[in-house]
């Protein structure tokens, strides 16, 4: 009876032993996961910026990046690999807790820059300008790769120096925010990037600016306002851009890119200024903006592909361009372009594609459809004989330009030029011209019926308003040698 009752005391205690090693082990995992804290939920020191020498990027370019179309370059922020150690998600990165200041005349460069080094290393991250601050930034390119998710709000005032004369000496003439090697980024909100351009565009080196309207030769550079340089997957949206020196939104070697919801301003003659540029990228949406400028509200350069613009109201403005293309014989390949849904206004052209003698590839798939013109001066222009004075030579060769439709195009011109003009090369004839619904009124004076072609193959689906008779009918007997116009 006591062997009985002494065995089952000793099972008794096992089991509330092995019970509370249990409690032990499950506490442990209900504790191990800490729960990360915001930015502003700690202690208000930033995360640590990482060591690029600690963690190099693998296979990555010198910098600053070599940019044959931008010879100097403004200091740059060290790129950094993400650290899979740091576990940082979701965090806000005021920069007023990186020592900026925000009265509009202190340098807040370094602020900026400590801030996006913090930034870069959480994900789904947010550097953040506050409302209420103005923001003085000098020259900066803001690297990766960074954590996916990246978002860089201003919701304050960004501006860049007060012209030449207070750029530093040290910095680029050919860009002010350069966003570099990024990926899954998003630059928004609801405040202003002024670019503090009138000194710049006063440059005697400009446009009919020196004395007695001449334009003086030497140095002309002025900077970009926003570059993107070699990055994919982003986002522009909400912002208002203003007073740029030169381009106010620049596209460099990008792929996948939404342009959202923005506002771009700078004067009718300030010179240019084109609104939103894109070059050698591919994959662009361009939505729901509003842009009036002193050059092209849109320009679509060599290396593009695959661009949709969309319910974009233009004006005052040079249009909505393709090209220019083929400068210095050189070759351009552009494909897929879309255009609808558009309002261009007070501007000097309407839709235009632009491109120089002795140039070679392609440009095709160019369609722009339900587009409403108020008072524009060449409101379709395919020019094949662009130039900028007058010593250009025709020459043998040229970009060959294909299956651009224009559709359901209405509205009033400028009488003094001709609302249509299709000036082709001698020697490439410009094919599969499509014109349908295109009824184009005097805006004053009277209607300007001889719509000019010259060398262009193409067919009216309907009749046209002034009336286009001059498109040659079929195709040409040869476009040249074809080794010359094929694009991959």
């Amino acid at each position: 009876m006591d062997f009985r009752r002494s065995f089952l005391f000793i099972g008794i205690s096992i089991v509330l032993v092995l019970h509370n090693l249990s409690n032990v082990e499950g506490r442990h995992h209900i504790h191990s996961g800490r729960k990360h804290q915001s930015k502003n939920e700690n202690d208000g020191s930033p995360a640590p910026a990482p060591n690029p020498g600690d963690d190099p990027v693998s296979n990555s370019p010198d910098y600053p990046p070599p940019i044959p179309s931008d010879p100097s370059n403004p200091p740059y922020i060290d790129p950094v690999t993400p650290n899979p150690e740091n576990s940082s998600t979701g965090c806000t990165f005021d920069v007023m807790e990186f020592g900026a200041v925000g009265d509009g005349s202190t340098d807040d460069t370094a602020a900026f820059r400590d801030a996006w080094k913090a930034a870069c290393q959480a994900e789904s991250s947010v550097l953040l300008a506050p409302a209420d601050f103005v923001f003085l930034i000098t020259s900066t390119i803001f690297s990766g790769p960074c954590k996916p998710g990246l978002v860089f709000q201003v919701d304050g005032v960004l501006m860049a120096p007060n012209g030449p004369s207070c750029w530093p000496k040290a910095d680029s003439l050919q860009q002010w925010l350069v966003f570099y090697r990024l990926d899954d980024m998003t630059l928004t909100g609801t405040g202003t990037i002024e670019g503090n351009g009138e000194e710049w565009w006063q440059l005697p080196c400009k446009p009919h600016m020196g004395p007695h309207g001449s334009t003086l030769h030497g140095p002309c550079d002025s900077p970009a306002l926003i570059r993107f340089f070699m990055s994919s997957n982003l986002v522009v949206s909400n912002l208002q851009i203003k007073n740029s020196p030169k381009f106010h939104v620049k596209f460099d070697g990008c792929e996948g890119v939404i342009i959202d919801k923005l506002r771009i301003s700078s004067p009718k003659l300030s010179p240019n200024t084109d609104g939103i540029h894109v070059e050698n990228t591919k994959s662009v949406g361009i939505y729901n903006s509003v842009i009036a400028n002193g050059d092209d509200c849109i320009s679509i350069g060599p290396g593009c592909s695959n661009v949709d613009i969309e319910s974009v109201t233009c004006g005052p403005s040079h249009g909505i361009s393709i090209g220019s293309l083929g400068v210095h014989n050189s070759q351009a390949c552009v494909s897929n372009i879309t255009v609808r849904n558009a309002i261009i206004k007070e501007s000097d052209n309407g839709v235009r594609i632009k491109t120089w003698q002795g140039g070679t590839g392609s440009v095709t798939g160019i369609y722009f459809e339900n587009i409403q013109m108020d008072n524009v001066r060449n409101c379709i222009i395919i020019d094949q004989y662009y130039c900028l004075s007058k010593g250009c030579r025709n020459e043998t060769s040229a970009v060959y330009l294909s299956d651009a439709s224009f559709r359901n195009i209405k509205g009033t011109y400028d009488v003094r030029s001709p609302p249509i003009h299709f000036a082709c090369s001698d020697t490439v004839a410009c094919t599969n011209i499509t014109m349908s619904e295109v009824e184009l009124l005097p805006f004053e004076g009277v209607l300007v019926d001889d719509p000019f072609c010259w060398n262009a193959y193409g067919i009216q689906e309907t009749l046209t308003i002034p009336p286009i008779d001059c498109l040659l009918d079929g195709m040409p007997e040869t476009v040249g040698e074809s080794s010359l116009y094929g694009c991959k």
